[in-house]
């Protein structure tokens, strides 16, 4: 067993039941056994000594087997088992810092919005999420498979430990919106659905927002099913934000909440149906945490658009550091700003990660909508509503992303050779203006009467892929950049353009 590969950055993924042609299971009961084992092996090298570990699980079909098996390593290696069922990965961190359960540490299987026969595990401690390192730490101990023999082996006991974590967010939204005239439901007179796509975060219907006082009828999907019939649990998919907006629309309620599988992203929906996502989201949350941290910074991800900067700068008096994709990357990125004495409060990807220093920079979905419904609860209090904090907000005309993949064998090589050999080119052209600082592949932006929009070409983070994002503010500018990108990157013989003729 080829334990490195079911590294993916900083979690652990890989293909847990068969049923998909091509894919051949890796993640067994066996292998994740050995990776429980790995994993109290690595906390005991890391100081710790009489070991608790919480762990939950989404809706996937394989999650029950496999967190068994991996809860029967960590009990072989002499140390305790909280079996917190169904549950969200931020509330699987919370575990390690909760008063009275105090885990050592926390474990989620999940494999966020992935098919249903994927899965996989996210790591935690009380300082947070594990890093990529850590990871392949662990499973170079599960490969040596080497392990110390216990006579006493650990306990399991179980604890719906979603409860606690839902009490702690009807707690954080009651003080938050601080409602004089109904304290313990703010939310009263307010229809509020929730789409969860059949994932793990059903409960913020009933254990959330119902005790808020607020409508949740009109609220789908909210049964834990891991084969996912009606939608992919992911904030970013078209069909499932369809989905939402559609409910939205026919329930007429007042706001829609979407989580992917394991709650760790969201977006929510106007009154109109209108998606509140990816710039958007950001501009709205960005309202909210300059207005309580004025000047701060607010770091995103590489692909943001020129329209969000100009909101956070001009309209909002932040600033904004566009940063590289990865949750972990902007996360640690906001943290080594503050380190630096750089005040920044919010971390967030358009993905719909994000993660809030007031809350240990978890990136935790539901922590973030109830940070937005405390807004919505003080503006509805004024007869005002949430959308009106991002009024201002300049969308882009056109926004399209391509993915141009990569032949060659050596592809991260070869896609640092093609954005070398990039910069050289479109510096030729005049009204193309390569923008620094920048911190991820290559970012021009086009003055050219006609296109007046930008582009980002960069390799992903893990696959031979170059995705190229294109936004502009003219119709039919986006082509026009496309145009002649094609043009330009023809000569790349081991890069797949296709997808941009």
């Amino acid at each position: 067993m080829d334990y490195k590969k079911l590294q993916n950055g900083s979690d652990i993924r890989g293909v847990a039941l068969e049923g998909i042609d091509g894919e051949i299971v890796n993640l067994t009961s066996e292998v994740v056994y050995t990776i429980g084992k790995a994993f109290v092996a690595w906390l005991r090298q890391s100081g710790k000594t009489a070991i608790s570990i919480a762990v939950g699980m989404d809706s996937r079909l394989s999650g029950q087997a496999l967190k068994e098996a991996f809860a029967h390593g960590i009990t072989e290696m002499g140390a305790d088992v909280v079996d917190c069922g169904i549950a969200s990965t931020p509330a699987m961190f919370m575990a390690t810092v909760d008063e009275k359960l105090h885990a050592t540490a926390g474990v989620m299987l999940t494999a966020s919005h992935l098919p249903y026969n994927r899965n996989g595990l996210k790591f935690f401690t009380s300082n947070g999420g594990l890093d990529k390192k850590d990871i392949t730490a662990i499973l170079e101990i599960a490969a040596a498979g080497q392990f110390e023999n216990f006579s006493k082996k650990g306990n399991v006991t179980t604890k719906p430990f979603i409860d606690d974590y839902s009490d702690f967010l009807v707690s954080y939204i009651r003080k938050g919106a601080n409602n004089i005239s109904d304290y313990n439901q703010p939310l009263r007179g307010l229809k509020i659905i929730v789409d969860a796509g059949n994932g793990a975060g059903g409960f913020f219907a009933e254990k959330v927002l119902a005790q808020l006082g607020a409508d949740i009828s009109g609220s789908q999907f909210l049964n834990p099913d891991g084969r996912f019939p009606n939608h992919i649990p992911n904030p970013e998919d078209e069909t499932a934000m369809r989905s939402i907006c559609d409910a939205v629309k026919i329930h007429h309620a007042d706001l829609g909440i979407i989580f992917d599988t394991d709650v760790d992203r969201s977006a929510v929906v106007d009154k109109n149906g209108n998606p509140i996502n990816r710039n958007s989201l950001i501009a709205l949350i960005s309202a909210v945490i300059l207005n309580e941290h004025p000047g701060s910074t607010i770091v995103t991800d590489s692909i943001t658009s020129d329209g969000l900067t100009k909101f956070i700068e001009q309209d909002l008096k932040g600033k904004h550091h566009r940063f590289k994709r990865g949750y972990k990357n902007v996360i640690n990125e906001s943290i080594r700003l503050n380190e630096s004495g750089e005040e920044s409060w919010l971390a967030i990807e358009t993905s719909g990660h994000a993660a809030l220093r007031e809350n240990y920079f978890l990136d935790d979905g539901a922590y973030l909508v109830a940070k937005l419904l405390v807004e919505m609860a003080r503006m509805n209090a004024q007869g005002l509503e949430l959308t009106q904090l991002i009024e201002n907000l300049e969308q882009p005309v056109e926004s399209k992303e391509y993915r141009l993949h990569i032949t060659e064998p050596d592809f991260a090589n070869y896609g640092n050779q093609v954005l070398e050999k990039m910069m050289t080119k479109v510096g030729m052209y005049n009204g193309w203006e390569i923008i620094k600082p920048n911190f991820e592949g290559l970012r021009v932006r086009s003055t050219i009467t006609g296109e007046n929009g930008w582009f980002l070409l960069r390799m992903s983070l893990h696959d031979p892929v170059m995705p190229l994002n294109i936004e502009s503010n003219t119709v039919g500018g986006v082509s026009k950049i496309r145009q002649k990108l094609n043009q330009i990157m023809s000569g790349f013989t081991g890069l797949d353009i296709t997808s941009i003729l």
